[in-house]
């Protein structure tokens, strides 16, 4: 029997395309947002960006995320989900590409939510690709693409530095990302090539009955509470172990232990989440630890702080637990599509207040306590909305 080698006629070749495309995506999901606060004082500097502005450019990523993240589905539905990442990557890229060499700092800021915009479509699509690609191992590739995002949000936050210094330029420094997006774009093709689109056809009222679900509004809390928990944590834990006392190489190293515990965490929660007919025991076992967490740091963030920066970083693992949920579930491809849109879209708006009230907290009560204890209040909505997610049935 003859094969052709340029088509998918073998399952094991096409399955690991499948993973290499998967993987590859999603690297770049937290590029655009994470290379940016290594060299913020450079980007302010060089454009002479204002500090109201510099909050815009970091508030911005979630927006975008909720909003058009929403035309997913409907790209989907006409031209098929690879070719839409496709194109997705494609203006990452561009985005990333062009906005270091941006005039002036509105330009700046467009053509950041350019490359967002990328990101946002390809946010939403992949949970439906892990259902159509790996009906039966949703919760191994969804922990495997999450620690994939993970890595590449650590690579761009730990390496623009380094890479500003060598060349001598914030603006290539930060630029050189657009790199990553075309180097996933290829393996993509043999996809938008096989795969039909058919699996997300869908009428444009079907995101409306599925926002009429409880177990959609259910995965949209999660989604949005465990958000709201993930940026607190990236936004203001190193200066709450700083305020603290705790100097500022401690405080980073702290931070990167939560972040990183995520990596091999998430991976082996979706995997044993993926096994499981209800997910609800996982979601209440990290709430209680997220409590626990947001507790210890109440009472004194110097006391413990390697255990108060564990305890977190298990609850940061919620993220690729709710994104096995989302493709648990969908009982089909062109659903998932349109639960992961409604959750997401829903979640990032719920999550972008947050932030900015811990924020506001903080500065009016002069410490911390008030803001920790509202962060330990909004643990309860996320068990409940988790655990209501994680029960076993299907939209």
């Amino acid at each position: 029997m003859v094969t052709a080698p340029q088509e998918l006629t073998s399952p094991v070749r096409a399955r690991v395309v499948a993973v290499l495309a998967l993987l590859l995506a999603a690297v770049n999901l937290r590029l655009a947002v994470t290379s940016v606060g290594p060299v913020l004082s450079e980007i302010r500097g060089g454009l002479g960006m204002s500090s109201s502005m510099a909050g815009l450019l970091t508030s911005v990523p979630a927006f975008c995320f909720a909003v058009l993240g929403l035309a997913a589905p409907r790209l989907a539905r006409r031209f098929g989900a690879a070719r839409v990442i496709i194109a997705g990557l494609a203006v990452l890229a561009l985005g990333l590409a062009l906005r270091p060499y941006a005039p002036g700092s509105v330009l700046f800021l467009l053509l950041s939510v350019v490359a967002l915009a990328g990101i946002a479509v390809v946010n939403v699509l992949l949970p439906m690709i892990v259902k159509e690609q790996f009906p039966t191992q949703v919760g191994s590739m969804t922990g495997l693409y999450s620690v994939a995002l993970n890595l590449g949000a650590t690579l761009a936050a730990a390496a623009t530095v380094p890479l500003t210094d060598a060349f001598g330029s914030w603006r290539l420094g930060l630029g050189c990302w657009a790199l990553l997006a075309l180097i996933a774009l290829p393996a993509w093709l043999p996809l938008a090539r096989t795969t039909t689109h058919a699996s997300a056809q869908t009428n444009p009222t079907d995101l409306v009955r599925v926002s009429r679900h409880p177990v959609a509004w259910a995965l949209a809390v999660y989604f949005g509470m465990q958000s709201t928990s993930a940026y607190v944590i990236i936004g203001w834990l190193p200066q709450i172990y700083r305020d603290a006392g705790l100097s500022a190489d401690k405080a980073g190293l702290l931070f990167a232990t939560t972040s990183f515990l995520g990596v091999p965490l998430g991976f082996a929660l979706s995997a044993l989440a993926g096994k499981m007919r209800s997910q609800s025991g996982i979601a209440l076992v990290l709430g209680l630890f997220g409590i626990a967490g947001y507790l210890g740091l109440w009472w004194d963030p110097a006391a413990a702080p390697w255990l108060w920066a564990v305890l977190l970083g298990v609850v940061n693992t919620a993220f690729p637990l709710v994104l096995t949920m989302i493709g648990l579930r969908g009982s089909s491809p062109a659903t998932v599509v349109r639960l992961s849109a409604f959750a997401q879209g829903v979640g990032y708006l719920l999550a972008i207040p947050g932030p900015i009230l811990i924020g506001v907290l903080h500065d009016h009560t002069d410490g911390w306590r008030v803001p920790l204890a509202l962060m330990v209040g909004l643990m309860i909505p996320q068990i409940i909305a988790g655990v209501a997610a994680g029960r076993d049935r299907q939209v």
